[in-house]
């Protein structure tokens, strides 16, 4: 089963998600967030700047802009 790994840097407002531990780069896609991408393309994560202020324009449910689908490797 593909461990998740979700990190977050309170002085940058940075919240990081990862769905794999391959090397990858980020892809923007908007709105300040953007998308974990490894060499073929596949989405391993992704990212999402001014995360707080996100939850506090959004009552503490923040909806983001993506589809997930996790799959057991």
């Amino acid at each position: 089963m593909a461990k998740m790994k979700i990190w977050y840097d309170e002085d940058g407002d940075f919240l990081e998600i990862g769905i794999a531990q391959t090397k990858g780069y980020f892809k923007d896609i908007g709105n300040d967030i953007w998308e974990r991408v490894n060499k073929n393309g596949k989405v391993i994560g992704f990212a999402v700047l001014n995360f707080k202020k996100r939850i506090k324009k959004q009552k503490k449910e923040v909806i983001l802009p993506l589809k997930i689908a996790l799959q057991e490797a």
